[in-house]
């Protein structure tokens, strides 16, 4: 992984825990809580492919297991995380490019009910149940639900600053292609949202003034055969 590649995504990663531990933790919200580490995973995942999404989803679930208040066993939101970002990371659009906000909203809500589904598995081959009192349904629902509501709000700006680090001219390696990362959030971003980014907004003032050309001619073509008329 790159240097900046890193420094991003540990710092993401990091913000992501203290806001996970100090507000969602702490809103009391009925079943399961948001959860931002996953959301986090997903994005970088979206962006960087399978191989760094797992690195990333095992770091981020260790750190998210060791850190209080933490009532399961260790390693279990590690292996959960990692197998996540691999699969979200395989899902990546081979052009890097989603054609609208579907794609990003359907790849989380797989990753939320995929994580509720192999957090509890796991939990039940190493006989951790200490979501046992909340029911499988309902952690279930609760948690597709929140995740939903949180992803348009983080997602796209997590993939957006993922996509920059990776066009960074500083980076360590030298991209042979296309990069990585490029324009990944943009079906989100204009498709989900309706903001308008970059060469985007240059588009819309090229077709402006070429419009405003056509009706400068058409209009000068009218007094010409006017005149022509009068003579």
């Amino acid at each position: 992984m790159r240097f900046n590649r890193i420094l991003l995504s540990a710092t993401l990663v990091v913000v992501a825990l203290v806001i996970q531990v100090t507000i969602l933790g702490r809103l009391q919200l009925p079943g399961a809580v948001p959860d931002l580490m996953l959301l986090t995973v997903v994005a970088l995942s979206l962006v960087y492919g399978p191989t760094s999404g797992a690195v990333l989803g095992f770091g981020a679930g260790l750190l998210a297991d060791l850190a209080p208040p933490a009532d399961h066993a260790a390693g279990r939101y590690a292996l959960v995380l990692c197998i996540i970002g691999y699969l979200v990371g395989l899902a990546r659009p081979d052009n890097g490019r989603f054609r609208s906000a579907w794609g990003p909203m359907l790849t989380v809500l797989a990753a939320a009910a995929g994580s509720i589904m192999l957090y509890v598995g796991v939990g039940a081959l190493v006989g951790d149940t200490a979501e046992r009192h909340v029911g499988l349904g309902g952690l279930l629902f609760t948690a597709v639900l929140y995740d939903l509501l949180l992803a348009p709000f983080t997602v796209p700006w997590i993939m957006a600053l993922a996509r920059r680090a990776e066009n960074d001219p500083m980076a360590v390696e030298a991209n042979t292609g296309p990069p990585q990362g490029a324009d990944v959030s943009t079906g989100w971003l204009t498709g989900g949202t309706g903001l308008r980014i970059g060469s985007q907004r240059g588009g819309l003032r090229l077709r402006t003034a070429r419009g405003r050309a056509n009706r400068a001619v058409r209009i000068k073509g009218v007094k010409g055969m006017k005149n022509v008329k009068k003579l």
